[in-house]
Order: C-alpha cells, then structure tokens, then sequence
C-alpha cells in the first residue's frame, strides 16, 4: 500500500464542501449515483473498483474521507479497513448490506468512524460524511479547545492539535479518529459521569443516528490502548455511565 496523505485537506470545521472524497465500490451504478450526488453538493469525489484501484487513487490524490464498501473482490471491504487504521489513513464511512449490529460493531472495532447499511439514502450519508469531515477537523482548527494544545494524565500526553497520544513510556500510540474524538470528550471532562447518549452528543454530534453499542465499542479499544498496568482510567458506572479517573493538566 503507497503511503498515505491526509495533510492537504479542503474542508472547514463545519464539514462543508470542497473535500475530496473516495468511493469505493464494485457496482458501477452506486459508485455513479453516490459520486454524482456528493458531487452536487459541492464535494470533489473520485472512484475505485477494488482495492487495487483505490491503492492507485490514493498514490494520485490526498484524500479527506473514504467511503468504503464491504463486500467487495479481492481484498474486502473489513481488511481495507484494517489497514488504513494501521497506515493513520483519511477517516472512513464503511457501506454494507449486512446490517445487523455485529457486523457494525465489526467495522468500528477494525476503525470505522461511521458505519452504514446498504441501501442507503443519499442524504443521509450525506449528512455522515458532513459530521465525520467536521469532527476530523474541528481540534485541527483549533476551535473549541479548553485544554489549550494538550494535556497530561496519569504519565500520558495528548497533543489534540497533532492528534497524538503519548504513553507513559514516550511511546506514541496509534488512535482513530473516533478514539481521539471519545478520548478528548474524556479528558475535558474529567472525573464526571458521562451518559452514553452525552458521549453520543460530545463525540459524534447531534446529526448522527449512532446507536449507543458503538460507545461501548470505542470506550472498550480505549480501554486496551490506555492499559499500563495501572488505575482504571475510564470507569464504568452503573446504570449510569462512564467516568475518566484521572487528573487532568493543561499543557502549552
């Protein structure tokens, strides 16, 4: 896979138009409906078939968001996925007709940040690709950042304009975008109890339909990438919700 460039992204921290966005889909038709439509609304939009296709088109162009099918030939849709979460890839809105919860859950856990059944309405991934473009750039732009550029908790940093989170060790360890999202939620607010349908809120906005299975999705990776061996970093409470433990310090 060539290496990937997400440093020339077009958006605004509103998530508006001007993106380029990469569909990924065996069917000739949907691929021609979606990109049409996305770009009606003012979003570049380039295609691919394959795997194979899609490695190319990443090689020719920095891309903001991936739209990404499942079942595709070759390489399908969940390695993909794998991958580009492995690589720090562009973030990624997974399609599939399998839509019951565990393939969602699936999709979230290999690094999706939005996960949609197939068919969809186009407005509706319209309005995903909209809130996933907007969470992606909203701590790039600086806008809304209590916490200044970072913080330290616990022995780890959280550099929120380099979306960089640095273990005890100074080792930097990898997040998606929805773990660095849920994460900076956590750590603006600490030692709260935080219901699932508020991290819905604070993590993924208002305009998502994001069932409350996929907090609990996100909250568990985190969980594994914050184990040190240490405190319970972020705690469950029961019947309630969630709370991060530790003290939270500013940084430059």
């Amino acid at each position: 896979m060539p290496p990937i460039s997400t440093s020339n992204l077009t958006t605004n921290a509103t998530g508006t138009p001007g993106a380029r966005i990469l569909m990924v889909d065996d069917d000739p038709g949907i691929r021609d409906v979606v990109s049409d439509f996305l770009g009606r609304h003012g979003y570049q939009v380039d295609t691919a078939g394959d795997a194979r296709e899609m490695d190319a088109a990443l090689a020719r162009n920095a891309v903001d968001l991936i739209v990404l099918d499942v079942m595709l030939p070759g390489e399908d849709g969940l390695s993909i996925c794998r991958r580009l979460a492995a690589a720090e890839g562009p973030p990624v809105i997974m399609l599939s007709a399998m839509g019951e919860d565990t393939d969602r859950i699936v999709g979230l856990e290999l690094g999706a940040d939005d996960y949609l059944p197939k068919p969809c309405n186009p407005r509706e991934l319209l309005a995903r690709v909209r809130a996933v473009l907007r969470r992606r750039q909203e701590p790039a732009l600086g806008k809304d950042r209590p916490l200044g550029a970072g913080c330290e908790f616990g022995g780890w940093r959280l550099d929120l304009v380099r979306r960089e989170l640095t273990n005890i060790q100074g080792v930097v360890v990898n997040l998606s975008s929805g773990e660095f999202t849920l994460l900076r939620v956590f750590v603006e607010r600490p030692q709260r109890v935080l219901t699932r349908d508020q991290l819905l809120d604070l993590a993924r906005g208002r305009d998502s339909d994001a069932y409350d299975r996929a907090i609990d999705v996100q909250i568990s990776r985190l969980r594994r990438k914050l184990d040190d061996g240490g405190g319970e970093l972020i705690r469950t409470i029961r019947s309630e919700g969630y709370m991060f433990t530790a003290k939270v310090t500013r940084t430059a």
